[in-house]
């Protein structure tokens, strides 16, 4: 068998109805690549195996766990990466599914990574801690909604799926887990670019207690800075208003 690794923020998903929950999110809508970050156990790649017509790959940074899959599911020869995800180049050339019980210690650095292959990444159906999983799916207004939901919301619609109990793995959690999908949206709002969108968010939310004004008036010349806009907070602003501004930063105007 295999030990748990803390230093990898293993829990183990060991509810085979969540394991087909999971599955079914996933075959919502066809796909021919997919994959799978922290298999761990297999507990989700023995299902995922059995998906005829789908390209699969997993990739798995613990020595231990790709020598025990391995040998447990002998279909998994040279489909599994033996690395960090955050390390990884795209896996496959042509766009492709992303599925996961992520490590929760790198969750976030996951989905900026998803943001990287923006373009590649057709579907995402991954678990989180629920308290990531709601900021990602956090509308404007809300008082978990910051950064992450943002940027995500920026290029992918979200959709809170469902709730896992910490029962449901081996060991349990601390905290509860949620299942989100992330459907890359048919219209990106217009931003003068990328580069500019991310400074503009961040820094915004950096001091959320703040009106824009004062949170990123670096950013701006001035005179635009007297815009009614400037005079709320950052969570009140939706991802278009972010969006819009970015063509009146500094460098950008006119």
């Amino acid at each position: 068998m295999y030990t748990l690794k803390k230093s990898l923020g293993q829990h183990f998903l060991r509810d085979e109805n969540i394991c087909r929950k999971i599955v079914e999110a996933l075959q919502q809508q066809p796909f021919e690549r997919l994959l799978e970050v922290g298999p761990g156990g297999g507990a989700l790649t023995k299902y995922l195996l059995e998906l005829q017509g789908v390209a699969f790959r997993a990739v798995e940074l613990d020595e231990e766990k790709v020598q025990y899959l391995e040998t447990a599911y002998p279909a998994l020869k040279g489909k599994l990466i033996h690395r960090s995800f955050l390390d990884i180049d795209c896996p496959f050339d042509d766009p492709f599914t992303l599925v996961g019980n992520f490590p929760y210690n790198i969750s976030s650095q996951i989905l900026f990574k998803v943001l990287e292959w923006e373009g590649k990444v057709e579907r995402v159906v991954g678990m989180f801690q629920k308290e990531v999983a709601q900021r990602v799916a956090a509308p404007p207004g809300s008082k978990v909604y910051g950064v992450i939901s943002v940027l995500i919301q920026a290029y992918f619609d979200v959709a809170y799926l469902f709730d896992v109990a910490p029962g449901c793995f081996n060991p349990p959690p601390k905290v509860m887990s949620g299942v989100i999908a992330l459907q890359p949206r048919k219209t990106i709002p217009v931003m003068a670019g990328r580069k500019q969108f991310f400074l503009l968010v961040k820094t915004a939310f950096n001091q959320r207690r703040k009106t824009l004004r004062n949170a990123v008036k670096s950013l701006f010349p001035p005179e635009m800075l007297l815009d009614p806009v400037f005079q709320k907070r950052a969570e009140q602003l939706s991802v278009e208003e972010f969006a819009a501004l970015t063509f009146k930063m500094n460098g950008n105007n006119g």
